[in-house]
């Protein structure tokens, strides 16, 4: 996808280009200057949208351009802004099947907030994974004219913005569409050290298996252990209240640090089982191939903290990844096992497939360690969540009102839907243990068990909340701009967290 911004109008050949008018209903939204005779044109075919004989996306000669008539209130249950998202990426994916050189979109009365949703929407439809088919194809390259009027200064640097977050939401789905034979927890490291070496600010730690055991971060070492690929456990650092305002910072992505910094540390802590086999409790067979996902939190932590550090955010901001595969092998931990976690707590292995709450267990204990203020864990933790809430939600859990609602209206602003879950404490005394503190599993609400049995190692006087992302991180079916596979949920939401907290 390529872009320009601009004033006004190009004076490129009508025939090469496409206008493309976004409507609600019978209305047309934002600027586009029309004949007399178009604009009867425009009522004819929003009347007949309306009623039958045109539908969405209908490519008709209006003003001697063709153009797009693109619904912005098409899906049902979507925010205003995410209906923008959706219009736009159906809009490029048309115009790219169409070989449309250039599509021309009349901007100039939208908001902000409505531009940058465009804008997402025609990143997403440049999107495809396809490094493991024998014979790949590059997307049609639709430039898209932006006619901003006096807004154009303004609408280059949201564009800057977009194209950062946009480039990490692509790195998280393309780390967790990779076959887990390719990206075990070496791999991911040597990935993450790559990142950090070309993203200014940010630093990285690794530990390696002896390095966890020598340590006591002992739930890396119990799941991973049965694997031939040692766990790894890796804290990503940067801290943006270094940056004087309006100095030098971001000038790699042309965008100057706000004029404020924060006291606050938000670590974000990710579950990065590069491979889920249950271990000795084995998965279903019909259950496996979707574990190339079960390390999305450690990818989408990963993806936030680059965006974070290339935007240059003025915050303190930790990323933590914790590395394993979950395999059977005559090392696996077995049923019944006991080990004492970073925190001092034992806790017996009831379940071998119950292992992302394990290896966070390690990485909360690390959040406390480097000092943080704000944690957010996110994990596809439970089949639960799955169940109550499906591919469209995600649930969460926090031990702090304020970080709660601001989860809620970050995913507002980044069109993802998050439902506040309760540390329900009448289910906590499932989590004890005959012989240990604790069992990794309890026996009833099984999302709301592993959020309590969380909250055991979070540090105290810490804000926390644990995203449930089992059902939104990676889909089987279509949904809004994934065809199949990783959506790259949780990204912008960590980077607007990451803007509030700032």
């Amino acid at each position: 996808m390529n872009l320009n911004i601009i004033p006004s109008e190009s004076a490129k050949a009508k025939a090469d280009k496409a206008y493309a008018l976004f409507f609600v209903k019978e209305s047309i939204q934002f600027s586009k200057v029309l004949s007399a005779k178009g604009e009867s044109q425009v009522e004819s075919v929003l009347k007949g949208i309306k009623d039958g004989p045109f539908e969405d996306l209908e490519f008709l000669e209006i003003d001697g351009c063709n153009t797009f008539f693109v619904n912005a209130a098409k899906e049902r249950g979507l925010s205003t802004l995410d209906h923008l998202r959706m219009a736009a990426y159906r809009l490029a994916q048309k115009a790219m099947k169409r070989q449309v050189p250039c599509v021309s979109l009349f901007l100039a009365d939208a908001a902000d907030e409505q531009f940058k949703a465009i804008l997402h929407g025609l990143h997403y439809a440049d999107y495809k994974f396809d490094a493991y088919k024998s014979k790949q194809k590059e997307n049609f390259q639709v430039t898209f004219e932006i006619v901003a009027g006096d807004r154009a200064a303004a609408f280059k640097k949201i564009a800057e913005e977009v194209a950062v977050e946009q480039k990490a939401v692509t790195l998280a789905r393309n780390l967790i569409n990779t076959s887990a034979s390719d990206l075990y927890p070496a791999a991911f490291v040597e990935d993450a050290k790559t990142i950090a070496k070309y993203t200014p600010g940010l630093s990285i730690k690794v530990r390696n298996m002896k390095q966890l055991e020598k340590e006591g971060f002992m739930g890396h070492v119990t799941v991973g252990k049965g694997s031939s690929h040692e766990p790894h456990m890796i804290t990503l650092s940067y801290d943006g209240t270094k940056f004087a305002a309006g100095k030098s910072a971001g000038k790699s992505a042309g965008i100057k640090s706000a004029n404020r910094t924060s006291h606050d540390h938000l670590v974000i802590v990710g579950k990065g089982l590069t491979f889920d086999t249950g271990g000795l409790c084995l998965k279903p067979a019909k259950s496996m191939p979707e574990m190339i996902s079960d390390m999305s939190g450690a990818a989408t932590a990963l993806a936030a903290i680059q965006a974070i550090a290339t935007l240059k955010l003025p915050v303190k901001v930790s990323a933590v990844c914790c590395l394993a595969e979950n395999a059977i092998g005559n090392k696996s931990v077995l049923p019944g096992d006991i080990f004492k976690a970073k925190n001092g707590k034992t806790v017996m292995v009831d379940n071998t497939d119950a292992e992302g709450r394990l290896v966070l267990s390690d990485g909360l204990a690390e959040a406390g360690l480097i000092g943080a203020t704000h944690i957010v864990d996110l994990a596809t933790l439970t089949g639960a969540m799955v169940r109550a809430l499906g591919y469209a939600v995600t649930g969460f859990f926090s031990n702090d009102d304020d970080l709660a609602l601001k989860v809620i209206n970050c995913g507002e602003a980044c069109c993802e839907k998050f439902w506040s879950m309760p540390l329900e404490e009448e289910y906590a005394d499932a989590l004890k243990d005959k012989f240990a503190d604790l069992k990794n599993t309890g026996s009833d609400a099984g999302a709301i068990s592993a959020a309590l049995f969380l909250q055991e190692f979070v540090p105290e006087n810490t804000a926390w909340a644990h995203w449930d992302i089992a059902g939104t991180a990676f889909v089987t079916k279509k949904w809004k701009y994934t065809e199949y596979g990783a959506t790259g949920f949780g990204v912008q939401t960590l980077i607007e967290l990451a803007r509030e907290l700032g």
